[in-house]
């Protein structure tokens, strides 16, 4: 721990310490409350009634429809003798935001991390065996996906790694020992504010998370916890709204932390991942409900009538007549042009969405024409997208390596003889963007390039396939199948 919070810490000023290490950021903490209303679509401003407010019709007050006022538009100027009623107004909110993310989610994380290294020794080639089995254990795919989804949607994550001693020794990393390792993830989505405490290096010396639970006794209790490289630090308030003052250290702790690192990962980015369009969404959602009202007064045919009419038909009569006076007219009422600028305004906007974050547009209507296309084709389509990926590259290569040498220190503990092998081994992960593989192009490439020779054995082939459970019995009846159509009984004519 730094000397200034060591200090407040010997002092026992655990308010001032905590206010320090709220002080430690790089950059302003995240608004979730803000990014949290635009990612719902039930909480976007066009399902807001001050921001849209409903229409207030007036009408007879001895009609049918006459209702009680429930809200009133203040532009809306009411005399003594008239009745009104609210007439409600659409209000289609569109959940882009979420399409956003989940697409860049997939792209980022849609193929599996591939984790390399120059092991030079058996003992590091085991490390790295162990380190994988670790990330199988804790399904590291799907943590990935969910580290992603939170990063883009509320600006910040981090992960907490800790190890859990079971009841019985087991062999499931690749040595004998009695402890899992375990991951849990922090996330504004959750309730959590997160604060990393960075010296002037930009190093992490410090990360902590401040948290609201509900205790055993009832009670609802403000919690700030902290991690250093040496120990766990927690501390509790009496309410929720207590942020300055009246910390006490609970009781336990701290608690030390035996592998000389903080076992935080930590991964902010400045916006989230649709702030630069917002505002084009916005637009989008008050065109296509105001689109959506004008479809509700004017979509339905009417009917404009000269003279006096002395009988209609009844609803739903076939051969129906309509009965004037003399010089009467009825006519239908229709649009002589469809509102081509709003569709022009609402097709410019969905192309700008798309294309100034980087998400393709592969949503049936778009794909559906394209038809058989060659894996270059697949890769140009998708270039915009593989270029996000590269961005993000920039915050999870670091976050990936950083979680990996967390991992090898927890290994290096739990089996001592391969702690030489984890400090020494180098583990370089990669992300590779999603695409739909072409095989056949791709098949044809590497045989090319082999000279056309056979590029994959049968019982491979077959694996690949997957048609069949056991491929090597259903590679023993090729093989038998074969040699039955190549035979001949002795004596057979032949020709």
């Amino acid at each position: 721990m730094p000397t200034k919070l060591q200090q407040l810490l010997q002092a026992g000023d655990f308010g001032a310490l905590v206010s320090e290490l709220r002080n430690g950021r790089l950059e302003p903490s995240p608004a979730p409350t803000h990014n949290a209303a635009q990612y719902d679509p039930k909480l976007h401003a066009i399902n807001d009634p001050l921001q849209r407010p409903d229409k207030l019709v007036k009408v007879d007050p001895s009609a049918e429809d006459y209702g009680q006022v429930t809200s009133i538009n203040p532009n809306t100027e009411l005399t003594s003798d008239a009745g009104f009623r609210v007439e409600r107004v659409a209000r289609i909110a569109l959940a882009i935001q979420k399409l956003i993310v989940k697409r860049a989610v997939a792209f980022t994380f849609g193929n599996p991390v591939i984790y390399s290294s120059d092991a030079a020794t058996d003992q590091e080639q085991e490390v790295l065996q162990s380190v994988k089995r670790v990330f199988a254990d804790i399904k590291e795919n799907t943590l990935n996906r969910r580290i992603a989804r939170s990063l883009f949607s509320t600006q910040e994550v981090a992960e907490l790694w800790y190890p859990v001693e079971t009841a019985t020794e087991h062999n499931i990393y690749g040595f004998p020992t009695r402890y899992k390792f375990r991951v849990a993830i922090f996330s504004p989505v959750f309730g959590d504010k997160l604060w990393p405490y960075f010296d002037d290096s930009r190093d992490l010396i410090a990360f902590s998370r401040e948290f609201t639970r509900k205790d055993a006794d009832g009670q609802t209790r403000n919690y700030f916890e902290t991690y250093t490289a040496d120990a766990h630090y927690l501390w509790t308030a009496q309410s929720k709204d207590n942020t300055t003052g009246n910390w006490e250290m609970a009781e336990g702790y701290p608690k030390a932390l035996p592998i000389g690192k903080i076992p935080v990962v930590y991964a902010s980015q400045p916006q989230t991942e649709w702030a630069d369009v917002q505002n084009l969404i916005d637009r989008l959602e008050k065109l296509l409900s105001n689109y959506a009202d004008t479809n509700d007064y004017h979509a339905s045919p009417k009917i404009f009538v000269q003279g006096s009419i002395k009988g209609f038909a009844r609803k739903g009569e076939a051969g129906a007549i309509i009965e004037g006076e003399d010089g009467a007219s009825a006519q239908y009422l229709s649009w002589q042009s469809a509102p081509e600028s709003v569709r022009l305004e609402i097709d410019t906007l969905l192309r700008m969405v798309y294309t100034i974050t980087q998400t393709p547009d592969i949503s049936f209507d778009t794909v559906k024409g394209i038809g058989a296309v060659s894996g270059t084709a697949l890769r140009l389509m998708f270039l915009d997208a593989h270029l996000k990926v590269q961005d993000k590259a920039e915050i999870f290569d670091e976050y990936l390596q950083r979680r990996c040498n967390i991992v090898k220190a927890y290994i290096a503990q739990a089996a001592i003889k391969m702690a030489p092998a984890a400090q020494s081994l180098i583990i370089r992960p990669k992300i590779t963007p999603y695409i739909i593989e072409d095989e056949l192009s791709k098949v044809n490439i590497l045989q090319a390039a082999n000279g056309g020779k056979q590029m994959a054995s049968r019982a491979e082939t077959i694996r690949r396939l997957g048609w069949a459970d056991d491929v090597a019995a259903e590679e023993a009846a090729i093989i038998a199948e074969e040699e039955a159509a190549n035979s001949f009984a002795e004596g057979e004519p032949t020709f």
